[in-house]
């Protein structure tokens, strides 16, 4: 049985960057593997709608080289962190560490969907109009592919970006205390998170259940970042989706 000061170490040290990012890693790996797999000579790249957010805007300002600049950003930042981090810790991991985050994030996971799955049939009703379509037509591979990449860019641009920039915002336009402030950028990001899986081709069909079912994920997926960090995020987020979708 975990003493109460292990488990308050594990949740320490699995927020910290040499942990959280170490821990998100294969997804990206996993995710841009697939992608580079799934990508037919001649037929465009298939990728997440988070990610090709982040690559258009590198495109914008750099050209044909803005998505090799934006993956050596990416990396080159998290090896940074990474790197003091383990400085600062004397540079010392526990490969048990990271097993122990994989099984928190599967937990997480199924409790969110059976969670967010039941809050939405109590206020709507029924769950049976919800549809992933046409996402769930695509081959297990595309859609394995487009939940490592959900769980690393959306997390990376809803959760540590923009609710970031909507609570800081709502600091200093609205003079809002932080607790505030944070409450309002969670539920701001999460209707914006919500909205974001309607658009494109491959965006949901709009039903008023799938809008409530992505925003009380948003909610969820935001109050999680906050408690534990990006790579549990991160991690629970891919999972959530693969669950879903697979």
């Amino acid at each position: 049985m975990p003493t109460k000061g292990a488990v308050t170490s594990y949740l320490r040290a699995s927020r910290s960057h040499r942990y959280s990012i170490l821990f998100a890693m294969p997804l990206l790996l996993g995710y841009e593997a697939l992608a580079a797999f799934l990508t037919k000579p001649g037929k465009a790249e298939l990728r997440n709608g988070a990610d090709a957010i982040f690559r258009a805007a590198f495109t914008a300002v750099a050209g044909a080289r803005g998505p090799s600049i934006f993956m050596a950003a990416v990396i080159l930042l998290a090896v940074g962190l990474v790197a003091r981090d383990l400085r600062m810790s004397g540079g010392r991991l526990k490969p048990a560490l990271f097993a122990a985050m994989l099984v928190e994030s599967s937990l997480i996971a199924a409790v969110f969907g059976m969670v967010v799955g039941l809050a939405t049939a109590e206020l709507l009703g029924s769950l049976h109009a919800l549809s992933l379509s046409p996402v769930e037509k695509t081959p297990w591979s595309t859609r394995l592919m487009l939940s490592l990449g959900a769980g690393l860019y959306e997390e990376l641009f809803f959760r540590v970006l923009l609710v970031t920039a909507l609570a800081a915002g709502a600091r200093i336009v609205l003079r809002l205390g932080s607790r505030a402030a944070g409450t309002l950028a969670a539920l701001v990001g999460a209707l914006i998170f919500s909205t974001f899986h309607y658009i494109g081709p491959f965006g949901d069909a709009w039903r008023l259940q799938s809008f409530v079912f992505r925003a009380l994920s948003g909610l969820a997926f935001s109050g999680l970042y906050l408690l534990r960090g990006f790579g549990i995020t991160a991690w629970t987020h891919a999972l959530y989706d693969a669950f879903l979708l697979l």
